[in-house]
């Protein structure tokens, strides 16, 4: 952990009397015997704090001592030194302007990283002492590798026979493609992303660059970009786990990949689309190793919890659930359809793609291409006796319709929609033509929601967010001068973005005789919205801010996503 020099901590030890000669003499003589520097010898075995030790050091140098972590340190000021430097020469810069920089360093006593450091940034250097152990974790945090080690791969693949390969036969390119150091290359992103619990990974082609990103918590990070020349080879053979044509490339294509994964099974969407630098491809991350379909997991509050289980435990309607995409709606149903699935109930689905397979449940994955679409599918389960369906999405009338028709008949009807709220979802079903009455008398109850990034508990710490901020929660001064809040400021655990995790927040929406008067009457959403509020209902924002004042989430997350 010290990478001090041994005779540098000698002299200090001898000039400040830190421990006596013999037991000096004693612990260097051990340096050859033993994998620790003088300086941890001195710490662990000479009864010397860790702290007077690095108080002595900082007076015999005659520079500052830093007690506490610089956690946020702007990253304009990290990107002065390149990584490789930092790492190194064990360095990371703390402070700095236009002619001076500040550093801390796991050696103090090695003159020679001022002036590499000087020379690199063209800057005077300023040193300042922070405890080894710390630097180290600022390394980790600043300039940790992101990604898996690939440089070996790469230098297995010769450029110059990949280059211009936009022209290429299709027989080449498959062989190119199933070129060991590609399979191998490919595979390791794709481990990378489960390992990082990653739901989507992007390939993307640009002019001189191409990008690989995952996205995790549901902010997106780039990994080292490899040679712009790999792209096609790459994403062929992407195309190839996908079991897609890739011969093709000037329309989009979907495909499919189920990979074993430490025992568990794991799928991959992928979808590929054409763009000016060649084709883009996306894969959705489908690990039902991480994912718990249980509606207590989902974090929902007891009340909400109640109301979810009393509108699916109903023989017929309709439930909706609703958000943006990357809301967790499908992961909702899912939970619901695991809880309502008992021996003596028969479940259907048709879905768009099937996201996870789950025992004991029929489901079928439609395709518009061969006329298998939610309509039909619906159409053809009304004949096969089930007592519980899921439709994906309502998308068009005809689904909206029949799934109505469904819930009139005696079924219970589960699906999802794309709006902003709960109330949203009435007015959409009526923009696709559906009449009001027969909306109020098949909805049962609508649930909105969305997923919000937890604050890192390894980095957690209170702070007063600005002003302007606390001002676009619209509430009153005095109820916020009562709370505290919190964010993470940055640590290894959460690769420095103070985020670990997601939670959902939700708007439950029971649709009551009131709020079923103003459906028929064709009352706009404002309307509908009032009244739930007034029956009760928590709107989003609400569950937000109970998630702010409990310290689970930021001001920011909640501003960006209610």
């Amino acid at each position: 952990m010290y990478r001090y020099h041994n005779q540098a901590v000698y002299d200090l030890c001898q000039i400040h009397s830190l421990i006596d000669g013999p037991t000096l003499d004693r612990l260097q003589a051990k340096l050859g015997a033993e994998d620790r520097s003088l300086a941890e010898l001195v710490i662990g075995e000479g009864k010397v704090s860790r702290s007077v030790f690095l108080d002595t050091v900082a007076s015999y140098l005659g520079i500052e001592r830093l007690k506490d972590a610089p956690y946020d340190i702007p990253i304009e000021i990290i990107d002065l030194i390149d990584p490789a430097l930092a790492r190194m020469h064990g360095v990371v810069p703390v402070d700095g302007n236009e002619r001076q920089i500040t550093i801390v360093t796991t050696d103090p006593f090695n003159t020679s990283v001022i002036d590499d450091v000087a020379f690199a940034v063209n800057r005077d250097v300023r040193l300042r002492l922070l405890d080894p152990k710390t630097v180290n974790e600022l390394l980790d945090v600043y300039y940790r590798p992101k990604n898996v080690d690939y440089t070996g791969i790469l230098e297995e693949i010769d450029l110059s026979e990949v280059a211009g390969v936009d022209d290429i036969s299709p027989d080449d390119l498959l062989g190119m493609a199933g070129e060991t150091p590609i399979i191998r290359f490919v595979n390791l992103v794709l481990a990378q992303a489960i390992k990082d619990k990653a739901s989507d990974i992007h390939f993307e082609p640009f002019e001189k660059e191409f990008k690989i990103r995952y996205r995790i918590d549901g902010a997106l990070y780039e990994m080292s970009p490899p040679p712009r020349e790999l792209a096609v080879p790459i994403i062929s053979r992407v195309k190839i786990l996908g079991d897609l044509n890739i011969a093709e490339r000037r329309v989009p294509q979907d495909g499919k990949v189920r990979l074993v994964v430490a025992g568990r099974h794991v799928d991959l969407r992928v979808s590929t689309l054409p763009t000016q630098f060649g084709e883009s491809v996306v894969l959705r991350v489908l690990d039902q190793g991480t994912t718990q379909l249980e509606l207590t997991s989902l974090g929902m509050p007891e009340d909400v919890l109640h109301s979810v289980e009393a509108g699916i435990g109903r023989p017929n309607g309709i439930f909706i659930s609703t958000g943006p995409t990357g809301s967790g709606k499908t992961t909702t149903l899912y939970s619901c359809l695991k809880r309502l699935n008992r021996v003596d109930s028969k479940l259907m689905t048709a879905e768009d793609p099937i996201e996870y397979e789950i025992d004991g449940i029929m489901q079928v994955g439609v395709n518009p291409n061969i006329g298998l679409t939610f309509a039909s599918t619906l159409k053809s389960f009304l004949r096969q006796d089930p007592d519980v369906i899921m439709v994906g999405e309502i998308r068009d009338l005809d689904t909206a319709q029949i799934a109505i028709q469904a819930s009139l008949t005696g079924h219970l009807v589960l699906s999802t929609l794309h709006t902003n709220d709960s109330a949203g979802a009435v007015t959409r079903l009526m923009d696709m033509g559906v009449e009001p009455f027969l909306i109020s008398s098949s909805l049962e109850a609508v649930l909105a929601q969305r997923l919000l990034r937890k604050i890192c508990p390894g980095c957690k710490r209170a702070y007063l967010p600005d002003h302007a901020l606390l001002k676009q929660l619209e509430l009153e001064p005095a109820i916020l001068q009562q709370k505290e809040f919190f964010q993470g400021t940055g640590c290894t655990a959460c690769a420095n973005t103070g985020y670990s995790g997601r939670l959902g927040i939700f708007e439950m929406l029971s649709i009551s005789e009131s709020i079923r008067e103003l459906i028929s009457e064709g009352r706009p959403a404002v309307a509908i919205r009032e009244q739930a509020i007034n029956n009760g209902m928590r709107t989003l924002r609400e569950d937000g801010l109970r998630n702010i004042f409990t310290g689970v989430t930021t001001v920011d997350e909640v501003i960006r996503y209610s």
